[in-house]
């Protein structure tokens, strides 16, 4: 009986040393990589919070300059003050929509069934990390990368670190419910100068045709050429700084939210952001033509003065009620219908 266990033994002694160290190795890196992840695993499932955090904090401390160079220019350039809203506005949308969720939530599957909804957001999350690595790699190694792309990039890895984050410690489930305000995050990444100066020049050539179809209405005799306008006694030259990209930017953003909050259906809210974008192009032709009618009708001093340089808040509020009004059309509409297939008869 004895004499199996040690040819058994004998076997064993006899294997190829090469492939001892090889299994040895491969059970050596494969149990501190399954611990890893079963720690991570447990860390996220008790605290998802406090991880996210971890990580978000980590983020914010190895791309800090990439966050100043945009802090700057939110504070220093026209084009990019809307980035100023945006951080303050998903922390609003998080709070509102996860209080929804939050009650929704209460009466659904009890928590063995939250176990393999984190494994979708495991897997998710672990994605666009992975992705924001890349473009992180990407933005520092393209030598040939303009500064502005490079912070473009930057800013988007950042994003996407944040969006993957919370993913991974919040579950598939809970991203979903707030997919408006981590979409709504990436407008926080600055848009790189070529891509803003041709948004620029269609809203300088919009603007001067809107100012002259107002001045045609209004029978003033006029002629455009590009982004010149011609009118008996002036010349307006629709310049970038007239082009009215803050305030084109910031209506776009106010009326991105008021759609999510006010609207449920989807294809009304894309609808009241596509209004919004000829409703900036309009708002800034009245501007055009109500400051080189009182120019050349009233007084020049309308040319060089405070409605010409400090006047924009009157024709963004001018923007703003037309949004707000339709909005309130939308909705209303959004309404009668919800009666109706509640209420067939």
């Amino acid at each position: 009986m004895r004499t199996p266990e040690r040819k058994n033994k004998n076997a064993t002694a006899i294997l190829p040393a090469a492939f001892r160290i090889e299994w040895s190795q491969a059970i050596s890196s494969a149990v501190p990589c399954g611990f890893a992840r079963i720690t991570c695993y447990a860390m996220i499932k008790r605290a998802p919070k406090a991880a996210f955090l971890l990580l978000c904090a980590i983020s914010v401390i190895v791309a800090w300059h990439p966050l100043r160079e945009t802090l700057w220019l939110a504070t220093h350039e026209d084009e990019y003050t809307h980035l100023l809203l945006i951080l303050p506005a998903v922390a609003a949308l998080i709070w509102l929509e996860s209080g929804k969720e939050r009650r929704s939530s209460s009466a659904s599957s009890p928590s063995g069934s939250k176990r393999w909804l984190m494994a979708p957001g495991l897997s998710a999350g672990t994605i666009l990390l992975c992705g924001s690595l890349l473009l992180a790699a990407f933005a520092r190694w393209r030598v040939v990368l303009p500064p502005d792309q490079q912070l473009t990039a930057n800013m988007l890895a950042l994003v996407t670190w944040w969006a993957g984050s919370f993913v991974l410690c919040f579950g598939t489930r809970a991203s979903r419910a707030l997919l408006f305000p981590l979409g709504f995050l990436f407008l926080l990444v600055p848009l790189p100068r070529f891509l803003l100066d041709e948004i620029v020049a269609w809203l300088q050539q919009a603007s001067a045709f809107t100012a002259h179809c107002m001045f045609s209405v209004a029978r003033v005799p006029v002629t455009q050429n590009g982004v010149l306008l011609d009118i008996p006694g002036l010349t307006v030259e629709v310049a970038k700084e007239c082009s009215s990209i803050r305030s084109s930017s910031l209506l776009l953003v106010t009326t991105m939210i008021l759609a999510q909050l006010l609207l449920r259906t989807w294809w009304r809210k894309w609808l009241a952001i596509a209004v919004a974008i000829p409703v900036s192009v309009a708002k800034n032709g009245l501007r055009i033509f109500t400051i080189a009618m009182l120019g050349t009708r009233v007084d020049e001093s309308y040319l060089t003065g405070k409605l010409h340089h400090q006047g924009g808040i009157v024709f963004f509020s001018i923007g703003l009620a037309c949004m707000f009004f339709v909005l309130w059309i939308l909705h209303r509409n959004e309404r009668a219908s919800f009666s109706r297939v509640r209420n067939p008869g």
